[in-house]
This record gives C-alpha cells, structure tokens and sequence, in this order.
C-alpha cells in the first residue's frame, strides 16, 4: 500500500511539475492570475491527499471493527489511492484547458470568489459530487449520514367516530369531509449496521375538516356543543380544527446498502415502508364557515370560536408505502369536544407524500 501511495505521489508530483512548467511558458495574463492558478494548483493536490488519507483511516477503522478482512481493506486502499492520483490529473488537465481557453479569449475571467480561495466549479457548491471546489467552504461527504429529511404532505376523508355509532351513521358528508396535513420529518437510523429500523420524527400542520349534514351547524351551548339546524338553507357548512402536532413514527422496512470507498449509504428507493406511531401537539384554532342566501343575496359567514374544543391534540397514525407515496391512517385519541356527553373522535384516511 505505501509504495503505491508512494508511485501516486510521484506520478502527482511529476504531472504538477509538467503542467506548471507549461503553464509558465503559455501564460500571458498578469502576474495575479499566475499566482491564482498555481495556488489552486496547490490545493487540488493538497484536497485529494487529505480525501485519500481521510479514506485510509475510515478503512482501517473498519478493519478494526471486523466489519471487513484485511484483503477487502487492502482491495478499498488501493482503490482509493488509483482513484484521488486520477482525480489530481484529470482536474489540472481541466485548469490547462480553462487557462488556454483564457489565452485566447482574454475577456474571459477566472472563478474568483475571494481571497481565501480560488475556484474552478462544476456543478454547485451545494452538491456532494462536484469536480472541482475549492476554499474554506469546500464540503466533504460525510462517511456515514444516519439522519435524512423529507417534506411530508398528506391529505384525504375526514370524519368522526362516535361512541355507540358506525360511520354510516355520521352526522358529517363523507366525501366532503376532509383532511391535510403539511409538514417536515427527520429520519434516523437505529443501528450502526443495519437500517431495519428508523425513528422519523417532526413537525406538521394537520387541518381536520367536517362537513355537517341535514342544513346543521356547531353551536356552543354553555360548556356543551351540538349540531342545530341553521335557519336559511346552506349552500355551505365546514368545520375546521387547526392543530400544530409533532408526529413520532418507528419506520420498518428493507434497505439497500450503497458502499464506496469513502462513504456508505442506506437506499429504501424501490422497498415497503411501514410507519407506525403516533403524534401530541396542540389545537391553534377552531372555526365554521356558512354559505347561505338570503333575500337574494349570497352571504358568507366565517366564525372563530372555542367551541368547547380540547386543546391538547395526541393520537395514533400509520402508513405503510412504495417510493415515497404511503396509505396513511390517523386517529385522534382525544375526544373533539371536552364536555359532550357522547365522545366523538377524529379518523382521518388519506395519502401521505415524503419528499426529499
């Protein structure tokens, strides 16, 4: 292994040598942009030497821990030395290329973004894969990246679960009775060696809609809240709770293991995934909308109250999917209303979409 390190850094050694000579003999732009291009230079050799040894002492790590033999070790050394000498000689042969490009189009300027660091981009410095990015905001893959994000958006039926009632005798529209649900999820991976088992985790907006039947409306009655009959025929009647929720979820399923010589990852892309769980938040508001006519005329009511509601919004959910689409179930375990002498509950029954 060190010999091959050794005719690498040599083969780096005589290429830099080569191609800052050339670069000395072709240059005719200043002085500055001389100096620029050979400290840039410097760096590429010094980037992929520290990217080699920070590859070296991850495998030996793993050596250590019996997670590979000493001939895959050696095997992901070697690699790993053939790939960063190729990288060092395919990277300058790119700097000649753009400084010969600016022999001969002298209105062209180099990347420069400060003085800290010189850069050559392709692609974004946002981006793990980059060819070339330099300077003091350089990012480097991370080895092992146990935790992931994702945009979560759901929606779908809303209704209640009434004690000592079916759902085909809800007082609220089926169809029109609807939820969504907007937010973002923190997955975590479990075990050091395996991916079986995530803990996914966040924060989301759940808006739970209901849609009375037979022209009713809430109305709070003291302490209690019933459905009466509104006295003009609706074209409208919703009800809305707003909660703020942080949903707990264990996610099981299969995994694919992606490893390189410098980084491994855990792929769920084309496997089941099951979530089961639940979520404890609280209730921002509660309001009704009633469309109606009178005397000809439409007219919209929009009422923000308490209505009695509880504050403290906690339940259980699940969701079982394929490439970021699941079926989602949610159930509310606190009672809608606080002091209703028959407990209703919310059931939710929708898709859920996790966007990374």
């Amino acid at each position: 292994m060190k010999s091959l390190i050794t005719i690498s850094t040599a083969v780096t050694i005589w290429l830099l040598t080569v191609m800052y000579g050339h670069a000395q003999e072709t240059q005719t732009g200043s002085t500055q942009k001389i100096e620029q291009v050979n400290t840039l230079k410097e760096k590429i050799v010094q980037t992929e030497k520290e990217a080699l040894k920070t590859t070296v002492e991850n495998v030996n790590s793993r050596l250590s821990n019996g997670e590979i033999t000493e001939a895959e070790a050696e095997n992901l050394k070697q690699s790993a030395a053939q790939k960063h000498a190729l990288n060092i000689e395919n990277k300058l042969a790119i700097l000649e290329n753009k400084m010969a490009l600016m022999d001969r189009n002298p209105e062209i300027e180099p990347d420069i973004e400060d003085d800290n660091g010189f850069m050559l981009r392709i692609g974004t410095s946002d981006e793990d894969d980059d060819v070339i990015y330099l300077g003091p905001k350089n990012k480097k893959r991370k080895y092992d990246k146990r935790t992931t994000s994702d945009f979560v958006f759901a929606f779908g039926l809303n209704n209640v679960i009434t004690k000592g009632e079916s759902l085909e005798d809800s007082n609220f529209k089926v169809a029109g009775s609807r939820f969504a649900e907007l937010g973002w999820a923190w997955k975590t991976r479990v075990f050091d060696n395996t991916n079986w088992l995530r803990i996914k985790y966040g924060i989301s907006f759940q808006f739970n809609g209901l849609k009375p039947t037979d022209n009713r409306f809430f109305v709070a009655n003291g302490e209690v809240t019933d459905l009466e009959v509104y006295p003009q025929h609706l074209k409208k009647s919703k009800f809305r709770m707003d909660n703020l929720v942080v949903p707990l979820h264990f996610e099981f399923g299969p995994s694919k293991k992606i490893e390189s010589d410098d980084y491994f990852r855990y792929s769920t892309a084309n496997k089941l995934t099951i979530g089961l769980g639940g979520y404890a938040g609280i209730n921002l508001s509660t309001r009704q909308k009633l469309k109606f006519e009178e005397d000809g005329e439409d007219r919209k009511l929009k009422l923000k109250a308490n209505y009695n509601t509880n504050n403290f919004i906690y339940g259980l959910s699940g969701y079982i999917g394929w490439q970021g689409i699941a079926a989602y179930v949610k159930y509310d375990l606190n009672t809608i209303f606080k002091n209703n002498l028959v407990d209703q509950r919310n059931v939710s029954l929708g898709l859920r979409f996790d966007v990374d």
